[in-house]
């Protein structure tokens, strides 16, 4: 039987493999998701990701003060995620530059078009 130190050990570095795997896709997702509302909510899942290595890095050392850092990060986390969607219902469209570009420019030709008759 194993003692309760090494399944914590195990568990605690098993979760960080975890964690860094789930870092790496979210970060892909904010480069390069396809619209505003998905980076912004891949934003808000780094955060969770954050909470969680924190969480996690809290449990190995045993040292309870990153509890309440994870506890503000999720805070300061919330409050940009609202921020980022007041600004994108502000704006009134979610699509980003990139795939806005190409409409516009078909728009435009279908407009000369027209003035060309």
């Amino acid at each position: 039987m194993m003692p309760p130190a090494a399944i914590v050990t195990a568990a605690s570095s098993a979760s960080l493999v975890i964690l860094g795997m789930a870092l790496i896709v979210t970060v892909w997702r904010v480069v390069a998701g396809p619209t505003l509302p998905d980076r912004i909510l891949a934003l808000d899942m780094l955060t969770g990701i954050a909470i969680g290595f924190i969480a996690v890095i809290a449990v190995k050392t045993g040292f309870s003060l990153y509890i309440d850092i994870a506890i503000s990060l999720g805070l300061v986390g919330f409050l940009a995620t609202v921020a980022f969607a007041r600004f994108v219902l502000s704006r009134g469209n979610s699509k980003s530059p990139a795939s806005a570009a190409p409409e516009k420019a078909g728009a435009k030709s279908r407009h000369a078009k027209g003035k060309k008759r």
